[in-house]
Parts: C-alpha cells; sequence; structure tokens
C-alpha cells in the first residue's frame, strides 16, 4: 500500500519497535531513503514513532524540549523542509478509567507551545494519533463516552484551542459535514466491521496552509492495525 500511495512523506505512531529492530521491509522501502525512529528511552519501542522522507529533511528534531522530563512518552520527530514543518506525533492516551488525563492535559498544553514556535518561524503540518474525538461527529456514540479516554470536555478543549491559535484540522474543514468517518476501531465485537469507530488520527496544518490544501483522505479500506491511514495531500 505505501508504494502505491508513494507519499514524499510517511509519518508512523505507535511502532512498538526501537530503532535498532526496524523491518527490514520498512528499511528498505523505495522512494523513501531517509528515516527518523524514536521511542522512550528507557522502554524500547513504547510510544514509538517514525518520519520516513523521500528526500533529506533540512534538520530533524525529536521530542518537544519540555516535556516529559523523565521521558517516558517522547512522542514526536519533527522535520524541517524548506516550505514547512512536519511533525509526526502520537499523543499520550488518558488511560483507563481518565488514569493519565492529567498528564495528558500538561502534554497538551506544552505541545501546543512547541507547536506556536514552530509555526512562529515557518507554517506546520501535524500528523498522526492524536488521540482525541474533537466533535460528535467524530466518533461513533458520543453520548455513550462523555467520560471515556479521547472524548473528555479536557481534552476537547485542549484540541479546540489548538484550532484557535491558527491550526486547521484539515479533513474537517474539506469534509465539515462527513459522518462515519472514522479512523480507529477496536477490535472488539467486530466494530470495524459495523464501523463503530472514532477519528483520532489527524492531518492538521496552520492556517496560512489552506491554500496549499488539495485534500485530507481517510484510507478506510487499508487493513492490518485498528487505525487506518490519512493522506494529506498539499502543494508545497
Amino acid at each position: 500500500w505505501v508504494q502505491e500511495e508513494a507519499p514524499d512523506v510517511l509519518c508512523l505512531q505507535e511502532t512498538k519497535c526501537a530503532a535498532a529492530a526496524v523491518p527490514a521491509e520498512l528499511r528498505e522501502l523505495p522512494g523513501l531513503p531517509h528515516q527518523f525512529w524514536s521511542s522512550a528511552k528507557d522502554r524500547p519501542g513504547y510510544s514509538g514513532v517514525g518520519l520516513l522522507a523521500r528526500t533529506q529533511p533540512l534538520d530533524v528534531t525529536y521530542g518537544i524540549g519540555e516535556w516529559p522530563k523523565n521521558g517516558q512518552n517522547r512522542p514526536k520527530n519533527g522535520a524541517k523542509f524548506p516550505s514547512l514543518f512536519v511533525v509526526c506525533a502520537y499523543v499520550p492516551n488518558a488511560g483507563r478509567g481518565l488514569a493519565r488525563l492529567e498528564p495528558r492535559l500538561r502534554f497538551d498544553a506544552a505541545f501546543l507551545r512547541f507547536l506556536r514556535a514552530l509555526d512562529a518561524r515557518k507554517p506546520v503540518l501535524l500528523c498522526g494519533d492524536l488521540n482525541v474525538a474533537h466533535g460528535e461527529i467524530d466518533l461513533c456514540h458520543p453520548k455513550a463516552n462523555r467520560a471515556s479516554a479521547g472524548f473528555t470536555p479536557q481534552e476537547r478543549e485542549g484540541f479546540t484551542k489548538l484550532l484557535d491559535s491558527g491550526f486547521v484540522d484539515s479533513f474537517r474543514h474539506l469534509y465539515p459535514e462527513a459522518r462515519g468517518a472514522f479512523t480507529f476501531w477496536t477490535y472488539l465485537g467486530a466494530a470495524r466491521a459495523r464501523n463503530v469507530g472514532w477519528r483520532l488520527d489527524y492531518a492538521v496544518v496552520s492556517r496560512r496552509l489552506l491554500g496549499a490544501l488539495c485534500d485530507c483522505k481517510i484510507r478506510n479500506g487499508v487493513q492490518g492495525s485498528d487505525h487506518c491511514p490519512i493522506t494529506a495531500l498539499l502543494a508545497v
């Protein structure tokens, strides 16, 4: 599928694989020779992300500087290209019973500061599993999940603050009324076959990139995970 899609940049989250153990079929993907992998230092593969690029980035950074201090949840790779930053993010989950909600909210605030600092230098494309369904339209059963991780008022407000800071949810901008447009389905209860899902994966762009935004597609026919890929198309 990756070879057919032929992306200029491929962002992967929750790789569950330390950099040294990345399989050969990924290392040798045609057209994506520049690869940057990272995960928590003390737990190889934990919260892992990978950014693969067709052309060599001008610079690549890891983490968001101020968070976290202990290296437990290192969520992003950031690549600087001539016309924009591409940030690959795997945002922390609030956890079962919302046990990690407060750390998640602290992360959201720190991440927003980081993105705003990048945006002050150059436009940003943020890709990844952001672990939040922003609106009721973004999950199948909103009423039953108001106290569930990924749909609490606090997490949704965090995403609203991101949008209010000069960023745009590209899919919802292009398809404001699209229903059943999900990117995650639990493995339980044949949820994917019944399309009982959540939209947790995003391509968020700096508002000034809207003129370059051509499309954002949810590739829900692609199997192999409890998430499906999304594709952002920009003329930059």
